[in-house]
């Protein structure tokens, strides 16, 4: 039996060896078909990723002329490649992006090109030894400098990319300058070839199914207004309607919605930041004011951290089906609050969407201010002898916060007014609808 044994492993390893052979063709099928479908579910989300990626390809096919053909190839040389690596480094999904680096690369280049020639010149009036200690000393100087300027927030959100090609292309030039005379032709190459490749980019970037991160971070805007407002149209029903009920079948995704808006700050910093490149764009041109803009979005969070409060009541009362009496009595007024604050908030949505004033605003305001007044006196004259409560403080904390969400709207409201009038929205009167009456 001890002789047999080994015959038997080498025959079960020989078999699981074959049987692996012979799925691994149906595995790697599926992986490819997984993969394929995660293709088109990625090109379905978002089409413009396709055509992103076909302006790449476009882009960079043109620069590889530089290559490709004999009189560019002649004329730069191998400094070509510098063409292709801008295209492959600037290019970005939107306009905005692509022209913060083509820009900032240009800037960066011809200024660190120029102060880098200008330091080997200096440093060649110090013969023998005394010539590299300087171009050291002025070396660690500048890109010791330039590197700090990288920490200051203004240059850092808008320069930061530019910052750190100036102390590449600074450092390329002034140490190749000491062992090479000809850095001064090799200097000018590369600038040319990295400005035609930025061009480049910029221009299919911009031709192309342009990509305009002003539009984005306008719709961003407004889309993170209408999810709090169908939270608040929603959770009015739903929270009242547990009481009498005692469970709910409808789609409650309205109620989730919010959540992304607690997570938006920094999305929202980036894409003004890069939307201040788009100086052409046809709707918001130069100057707009895009910092109005983070001022209703961070308003906008602050709104959505107290729709976080009303969720989490909102969950500890599913589980309650006997409806009170406390809450029979608020009922009214606190409906009225989630509706007119919810259409408020749409209708901010759809205002800035369109790049419009509203009128009707105002008028969803004055009545979820009246029936915020009218809840707290109810909360304050309420009889809380013989009471439970148990039941009354959590429906109280429902209302407290929705007293403090008519407020906080309000300011919502304000700072729209300030972006509408500082981006000269459009002034015209909306219809009013037999719902918006007053």
């Amino acid at each position: 039996m001890d002789i047999a044994s080994p015959n038997f492993e080498n025959v079960g390893s020989f078999t699981r060896a074959w049987e692996w052979l012979k799925a691994l063709p149906v595995k790697l099928w599926a992986m490819a078909v997984e993969f394929a479908n995660k293709m088109k579910k990625l090109g379905q989300d978002d089409p413009r990723r396709i055509v992103h990626s076909l302006k790449v390809g476009v882009a960079i096919t043109l620069v590889s002329l530089f290559y490709y053909v004999r009189q560019l190839f002649d004329r730069f040389g191998e400094n070509g490649i510098w063409a292709v690596l801008t295209v492959v480094l600037v290019f970005e999904f939107s306009v905005g992006a692509t022209l913060g680096k083509g820009l900032n690369r240009m800037l960066a280049t011809l200024s660190a090109g120029a102060l880098a020639v200008g330091v080997d010149q200096v440093a060649t009036l110090f013969d023998g030894t005394g010539q590299p200690i300087v171009l050291g000393i002025l070396v660690f100087i500048i890109c010791a400098t330039v590197t700090f300027m990288r920490f200051f927030p203004a240059l850092k959100a808008r320069y930061d990319y530019g910052l750190m090609i100036f102390i590449l292309t600074f450092c390329l030039v002034s140490v190749s300058s000491y062992q090479d005379d000809e850095v001064l032709e090799m200097a000018y190459e590369r600038l040319y070839t990295i400005i035609i490749g930025s061009f480049i980019a910029i221009i299919v970037c911009i031709c192309v199914c342009p990509v305009w991160i002003g539009e984005t971070l306008q719709n961003q805007i407004a889309n993170n207004l209408e999810k709090l407002g169908n939270f608040l149209e929603g959770f009015g029903r739903e929270y009242f309607r547990l009481s009498e009920e005692g469970h709910s079948t409808d789609d409650k995704s309205f109620l989730h919605g919010y959540k992304s808006v607690l997570t938006s700050k920094d999305k929202e910093e980036t894409m003004a930041n890069l939307a201040r490149w788009e100086l052409w764009h046809y709707r918001f041109g130069f100057r707009h004011p895009w910092n109005r803009y983070l001022k209703v979005g961070t308003l906008t969070r602050q709104c959505a951290y107290k729709l976080e409060d009303l969720n989490s009541y909102l969950k500890c009362f599913e589980i309650q089906a006997t409806p009170t009496e406390f809450r029979r009595e608020i009922q009214e007024p606190c409906i009225q609050i989630c509706s007119e604050s919810g259409k408020a908030l749409q209708e901010l949505a759809s205002a800035i969407k369109k790049m419009r004033r509203s009128t009707t605003v105002d008028g969803h305001i004055a009545k979820s201010k009246i029936a915020a007044k009218n809840l707290e006196s109810m909360l304050n004259n309420s009889l809380w002898d013989n009471a439970n409560l148990r039941e009354i403080i959590p429906t109280a904390a429902v209302g407290l916060v929705l007293i403090d969400i008519v407020p906080c709207t309000e300011k919502i409201v304000v700072a729209f007014k300030e972006l509408a009038s500082r981006a000269r929205f459009e002034r015209m009167d909306d219809r009013v609808s037999p719902n918006n009456d007053v």
